[in-house]
């Protein structure tokens, strides 16, 4: 297997430290549109592991799809690992397959709104544009495994493994996502930060919100079809206060627009699909303050001349969420809230989540817990994709595969594994 990972920020950087301990793969190339980013990337790989001479860095503009093409047919790839934020999806997926090689991210293409009622219907979803392409896909014979970074990916894992092994009936798949993080500045006061791409957290929480129905679905004349099951929310709706386990407690989450809920209908049964996370007080505010004075917008207005983007000012000022680290404290968790009914056939209700600790990720790879726990989910991936055990073609999301190897895999002790356990509450 021959890597091509676009992408050296927070989460890239991760993931290129958490692959270096494996051995797959002969070939990881890590690309940026900053090739200084990439060889920064690749240097610590090296200084952590004296002698790995198969990572490299390169440039690429991951805007443009001939370009990552170019790229890719260059050193040879086998798979384009995408991570980089959501933008630049299609012209990455559109320049892997070009390439031919298989394709994986952790974020999907994005959605547009309903133009007349985007609070109560959907628009172009999330991922409609890289679905779209699955016939021509699979008819080359490779893979587009999307959204598998912890969530969606892990969560939707997560899900096949509760149809397969838990549950005989499911009445809802709800992830919900919480952490008890603080970030400090240097005097130990606790400061806003956040620990994901700033710009991917004001299009996935502004957006309205995405819910799943399976009765909506089914059409009055007996007829299924899994587009019709898709409804959409105001932003932040529905709040709930849901116990996380570790220490983390009761954090409150509302609705906020992500992909498990576009992918997992559509492999896994279920009544309802949702997606909840814990966002906070602060940092709603913060986001409705940015909408209210159009701070989230991305197209260009002019400043003295110069034509910028509002979402990219309030992203370019904030810290750079691969530099936190030092400053973070706390634990973040990723998991999936399933109810329905046991395969003994008695009321079932069990939360599957992975706790991902600051100090721990810090400590073995000098990186912070959020992005940290992002990247480990493409890699475990790609090994079980390297080794035959996951294997497809078209675009297919994480619950298209046995969870099992994915889970084992994940947990098992170094080296073996990636000694990452995950858990199981019933409740």
């Amino acid at each position: 297997m021959r890597v091509l990972m676009v992408g050296a920020g927070g989460v890239g950087d991760a993931a290129a430290r958490i692959a270096a301990e494996r051995s797959f793969f002969e070939q990881w190339v890590v690309a940026d549109y900053d090739l200084t980013r990439a060889e920064r990337t690749v240097a610590s790989v090296i200084e952590r592991i004296p002698g790995d001479t198969r990572f490299r860095a390169a440039q690429v503009d991951a805007s443009d799809a001939a370009a990552v093409e170019a790229l890719a047919r260059e050193v040879g790839a086998t798979h384009v690992f995408n991570a980089v934020d959501p933008r630049f999806v299609l012209p990455i997926f559109e320049g892997a397959r070009a390439a031919g090689a298989d394709y994986l991210d952790m974020a999907m293409s994005l959605s547009s709104r309903h133009p007349e009622q985007p609070y109560a219907k959907v628009g172009v979803k999330l991922g409609d544009d890289q679905l779209a392409q699955a016939a021509q896909w699979e008819a080359d014979g490779r893979l587009a495994l999307v959204g598998i970074g912890v969530e969606p990916g892990l969560s939707d894992v997560f899900a096949r493994y509760a149809a397969d092994h838990l549950f005989s009936h499911i009445d809802e798949l709800g992830t919900r996502d919480g952490a008890n993080l603080v970030i400090r500045d240097e005097d130990g006061n606790e400061v806003f930060a956040p620990g994901f791409s700033m710009w991917t957290i004001i299009e996935e929480c502004l957006n309205p919100p995405v819910v799943w129905e399976k009765a909506r679905a089914v059409g009055a004349d007996g007829g299924y079809d899994v587009e019709a099951g898709f409804f959409t929310l105001p932003p932040f709706s529905e709040p709930e206060v849901f116990d996380f386990p570790e220490g983390i407690g009761p954090v409150e989450c509302v609705h906020v627009e992500h992909e498990e809920v576009l992918l997992m209908p559509r492999w896994v049964d279920a009544e309802k699909v949702t997606f909840k996370y814990g966002l906070g007080e602060e940092m709603i505010t913060i986001l409705r303050t940015l909408h209210t004075l159009g701070l989230d917008g991305t197209d260009p207005v002019t400043v003295k001349g110069v034509q910028v983007s509002p979402r990219d000012v309030v992203a370019a000022v904030l810290p750079d969420p691969a530099t936190i680290g030092p400053r973070m404290e706390g634990k973040t968790c990723a998991g999936l809230w399933v109810t329905g009914t046991g395969k003994d056939g008695m009321p079932r209700r069990t939360y599957l989540y992975h706790v991902s600790d600051n100090a721990d990720t810090m400590r073995d790879y000098g990186a912070q817990c959020v992005v940290w726990q992002t990247a480990i989910n493409p890699v475990v991936a790609l090994e079980l994709l390297a080794n035959g055990t996951w294997s497809g073609a078209g675009v297919l999301g994480p619950e298209a595969f046995d969870a099992v190897p994915f889970l084992d895999l994940l947990a098992a002790p170094k080296p073996q594994g990636y000694g990452s356990p995950w858990g199981l509450e019933d409740r």
